[in-house]
């Protein structure tokens, strides 16, 4: 499963982890992504959405 928030689209970042000796390694920042129930287009469905959509809301969960 791809790590894309299907409301806004937000996905992973790169970056780097830097140690005390400033070895450079890559790494990732992945979104914070919850599978929610949440009505679109009329109907119920499961879909992966980044915390701030459900926060500022951008969806409609479903009961």
């Amino acid at each position: 499963m791809s790590k894309i928030c299907e409301i806004c689209g937000k996905k992973p970042m790169k970056g780097h982890n830097i140690s005390h000796a400033h070895n450079v390694t890559n790494r990732r920042f992945n979104p914070n992504l919850q599978r929610v129930r949440a009505n679109r287009n009329g109907s119920v469905k499961r879909i992966m959405v980044c915390t701030n959509c459900i926060k500022s809301g951008r969806i409609v969960k479903a009961p």
